[in-house]
């Protein structure tokens, strides 16, 4: 077990679960109240798949913060998020999305965030 894991964060719209966090990779389990949403975000390294444990979310994705396309997603469904693609996602209902993703969790741009986190 890797020192210090696992972890809970919490965050405005619900929290995450670090399970791993290593040199070569990351796991996070994400619990998203209903009606929450996470920040328009970019990475300019990360690179993220996200599975949708429970819950159903609204997932937007694009190559600008005016230009997302939106599609719903429940258990079962995955995504992927590479590097430099602006997404955001909101949870219809609580929602719990399991994210594994390369290591650089501090990788976030926010360029929209409802909690007042855009720097």
């Amino acid at each position: 077990m890797e020192p210090g894991l696992p972890r809970k964060v919490s965050k405005p719209w619900g929290s995450e679960l670090w399970f791993a966090h290593t040199d070569h990779y990351a796991g996070k389990i994400l619990r998203v109240r209903a009606g929450c949403r996470l920040s328009v975000q970019f990475h300019k390294e990360k690179d993220e798949t996200s599975f949708v444990l429970s819950g159903r979310v609204l997932v937007s994705q694009g190559e600008a913060p005016d230009a997302l396309i939106t599609r719903e997603l429940g258990p079962g469904d995955s995504w992927r998020i590479s590097p430099r693609v602006v997404h955001t996602f909101e949870a219809v209902e609580d929602a719990e999305i399991i994210e594994v993703s390369t290591p650089q969790l501090d990788d976030v741009i926010r360029l929209k965030d409802r909690y007042g986190r855009v720097e």
